[in-house]
């Protein structure tokens, strides 16, 4: 990282972003073409688990090459400068990297759909194995992680 004053290495804190983030963005890459897809998310013990339809573009790349690379950021606000080159931003970030693998059986289909919304709500769902059967969890187990933090002042 070029601006080391800006890392986190607090590992809560970086947890803390995660656990705060809306949004998961997911890189993965065919033959040399990037293709980055935002996605709800939930994680648990150094996995990060999102569901998907069973077909679309971004299964068919993991298919075929099952490292991605990741990014969440939190605590984003504008920071107006002076002049046009003093504007910023501050945030919080995460950017991680690790490989994808789909979970096929029901049971733990039905217990990681349970962590991606407790990422978001306190509510309880029931699942059918219907709709279990009809959904893709994929799973990502992450080899490192990078926390990063902008206090801009334009």
């Amino acid at each position: 990282m070029r601006r080391t004053e800006r890392e986190i290495k607090d590992k809560s804190e970086i947890e803390r972003i995660i656990s705060k983030a809306l949004v998961c963005r997911v890189a993965v890459s065919d033959e040399n073409e990037p293709y980055i897809i935002p996605m709800c998310f939930g994680f648990r013990d150094g996995i990060l688990f999102f569901h998907s339809a069973l077909e679309g573009k971004k299964i068919e790349i993991l298919k075929k090459n099952n490292r991605v690379c990741f990014e969440m950021d939190v605590d984003t606000e504008l920071v107006e400068g002076k002049n046009g080159c003093d504007w910023g931003i501050k945030y919080s970030s995460v950017v991680g990297f690790g490989k994808a693998s789909f979970i096929e059986d029901i049971e733990e289909k039905r217990n990681v759909l349970h962590i991606l919304l407790e990422h978001y709500s306190n509510k309880k769902y029931e699942f059918s194995e219907e709709s279990l059967s009809q959904v893709a969890i994929i799973k990502i187990q992450v080899e490192s992680l990078t926390g990063k933090t902008a206090v801009f002042e334009g």
